[in-house]
């Protein structure tokens, strides 16, 4: 046999054996209520025989869900993470440099590490049997019930490699012991083969599994999926920078991101997956909060990678290298010293709205990968979804709290960009929570809006409309003109707060943002819902001049900024009243502005006859009845639909620009389009 680096790299592949020919176990239907008349009475008779006890590895093929949650994709899945979670054990304790893994084209997948390998000689108790027989076909036998074999593992209960051996139709064994190799073939719980000899290897070390799933348990269609096992692996080998991981797969398997061949070694460790997971993200801060604590893979090591960014957050957390995708105490401590680090910078700098701040504020937009090593961890079940173990808060508490003071204090710039982000996040959480005590109090009462508002008969938002005008003199025009029907007029009274440059505060306290977020009924920003809006039209309707103008520039600031849904939706309109009415005889026009005025006087009236023109002083110098006819009557008006042409992040930098509290940017925009200026009202 030739000295390669490969454990079976000579040896030949052992058949897989074909899965019996069984029809699929179905589940007992499930009972109905006894009834006399229509069931026999069950049988009163109870005893001794009636006793089941079940032996070796049958509990788990008649209740696979208590030991890898199901018979599903992620059940199938489970059986994989068991297996290479042993041999991740043996590399955490300082035993194996590397780890195989192979997923054939058959459905078959090996995970091979250069470990100790699994004892092979007799058991003190079971003379009869192997260790590694007693290993793979006995519920709760293992080395892991001390720290004696490992001061910290993934196992604890003896279970996870039995469950795998019961799960499959085929599992084969092979250690390298001693310069000897060793063989034995399993069959849904139980050993087929004796365990054999095969032959001499020198310099080599280390356990081999290769199994396939029993279709009798998961159905004969599931399959392991190539995408999720790569994924499953790489992630091995950034949370434990000592070992060395080798991906393969049968070449019709490899595609897309994975790849046929692939070694993971990430001496960062966490920082290093951040980095790749946060490609092309835009960051809040730039630097990544990283940092280990403790001997890797001792008791009470911790590594951590966190970084907030522009997206969704998460909150991926192992333990002893094993996923707990429910979280547990771990991450309880993680939040916990992050938002006591965060708010006792605040109280250093003197910034005192982060009182306010709760850890959700701080994680909302956070990715954090988060390890820890402990020994004898207590899991929430067999699947070791989500740890308990009360220790674990206070050793990730006590190792990232000092590190994120001081990552804080050694770059104020970021520290404080990231303290006002956190605000601005709670002061969000507030104002949504305002809105949310008003909706309660709405669904238990008849809907309250504001006094100012003359609203529509109709209660269908389909074909509603809402002006929303400037002025009592004004709103008096409109409510005279509009069709009670579906038009509704809401007056404001004065200017509309500038949201560009207003904080969360003077948003929240302002009566006419108030009003309008209490009449459109739809809420802002996360909490907008389409289906909740009472209109199907929101029409701007303001003075045909520059005041005018600038009021309508604060609504649509206020609309593109809390609820960029509405237009979105293509619900917010522009009314484009007219300045001029032009009058000879029984002939009458409207102009728009004074370009408009001259074309059609003339174009449209001829010389006979005295041509009289009225300019509007406003909409509420206007009668209702030339209102109607110009500006609210669907027939005769006309609309401009506001849209979001260009790309939305352009389009907010120029909003920022112009409506923001920096006027030097102002000027600079107004600067550089000077030249394109042909009218200026003054």
């Amino acid at each position: 046999m030739s000295d390669t680096s490969d454990l079976f790299g000579d040896l030949p592949a052992a058949a897989p054996q074909p899965a019996e020919s069984k029809p699929a176990r179905k589940e007992p239907a499930a009972r109905r209520p006894a009834d006399s008349a229509l069931a026999p009475a069950a049988s009163s008779s109870y005893s001794a025989a009636d006793i089941e006890v079940l032996e070796g590895l049958e509990p788990v093929r008649r209740r696979p869900g208590m030991y890898v949650g199901g018979t599903d994709i992620n059940a199938l899945h489970h059986l994989f993470a068991e297996v290479i979670d042993n041999s991740m054990d043996e590399a955490i304790a300082g035993h194996a440099s590397r780890i195989e893994v192979h997923l054939g084209e058959d459905g078959y997948v090996t995970v091979t590490d250069n470990g100790r390998g699994i004892p092979v000689d007799s058991h003190p108790k079971l003379p009869h049997l192997s260790a590694l027989e007693v290993i793979m076909t006995t519920l709760h036998a293992g080395g892991k019930f001390d720290s004696k074999a490992y001061e910290t593992s993934g196992g604890l209960h003896g279970v996870g490699v039995s469950v795998v051996n019961a799960l499959s139709d085929d599992l084969i064994v092979e250690v390298a012991l001693d310069q000897k190799l060793y063989r034995q073939s399993y069959s849904r719980g139980k050993s087929v083969t004796a365990l054999e000899t095969v032959g001499r290897v020198s310099n080599r070390r280390g356990t081999a599994i290769r199994f396939h799933p029993d279709p009798e348990i998961f159905g004969p269609t599931l399959k392991f999926s190539a995408d999720r096992l790569f994924r499953m692996t790489r992630a091995k080998g950034y949370l434990f920078a000592g070992v060395e991981i080798r991906w393969s797969c049968d070449e019709s398997l490899a595609g897309g991101e994975v790849p046929a061949k692939a070694t993971f070694h990430f001496p960062g460790g966490l920082r290093d997956y951040m980095e790749r997971r946060l490609e092309g993200e835009t960051r809040i801060v730039d630097d990544i909060f990283a940092g280990k604590a403790g001997r890797p893979g001792s008791h009470g090591a911790v590594e951590w990678a966190v970084s907030w960014y522009l997206g969704d957050g998460y909150v991926q957390s192992y333990c002893n290298t094993v996923p707990t995708r429910d979280g547990g105490t771990h991450e309880a401590g993680l939040r916990a010293a992050i938002l006591r680090g965060l708010k006792a910078y605040a109280d250093l700098v003197g910034n005192k709205r982060a009182s306010i701040l709760t850890s959700e504020d701080v994680l909302a937009h956070c990715g954090a990968m988060l390890s820890v090593f402990i020994r004898e961890p207590e899991f929430v079940g067999q699947t070791k979804d989500k740890l308990a173990s009360g220790e674990a808060t206070r050793i990730v508490d006590t190792a990232i709290r000092d590190a994120f003071d001081h990552w804080l204090t050694a770059s104020p710039t970021q520290a404080t960009k990231l303290l006002d982000w956190a605000v601005e996040r709670a002061e969000d959480r507030l104002r949504r929570r305002k809105e949310k005590e008003i909706d309660r109090k709405t669904a238990t009462r008849k809907l309250r809006l504001p006094g100012k508002l003359a609203d529509c008969s109709q209660s269908a938002a389909q074909g509603a409309e809402i002006f929303i005008v400037e002025g009592d003199s004004a709103g008096g025009s409109a409510k005279q003109a509009r069709n009670r029907a579906t038009q509704a007029v809401l007056p404001l009274r004065g200017k509309i707060l500038n949201v560009a440059g207003a904080s969360r505060d003077k948003l929240a306290a302002n009566q006419l943002i108030a009003d309008l977020i209490q009449a459109l009924g739809c809420g802002t920003r996360d909490r907008y819902r389409e289906d909740d809006l009472r209109y199907d039209k929101v029409i701007i309707m303001t003075d045909a001049d520059v005041d005018g103008a600038h009021i309508a520039s604060l609504l649509m600031t206020f609309f593109f900024q809390e609820m960029p849904g509405l237009i979105d939706g293509g619900h917010l309109y522009l009314a484009l009243p007219p300045l001029y009415r032009i009058t000879q005889g029984a002939k009458t026009l409207y102009a728009m502005n004074d370009a408009h005025k001259d074309a059609l006087i003339a174009s449209e009236f001829t010389g006979r006859g005295k041509i009289e023109v009225t300019r509007f002083k406003g909409l509420g110098e206007m009668p209702h009845a030339h209102l109607k006819e110009t500006t609210m009557n669907p027939a005769s008006r006309t609309l401009l639909q506001v849209r979001v042409v260009d790309d939305r992040r352009e389009t907010a930098h120029s909003v920022d620009r112009l409506m923001g509290n920096k006027p030097e940017a102002r000027f600079e925009f107004i600067q550089e389009r000077a030249a394109f200026v042909t009218d200026v009202d003054v």
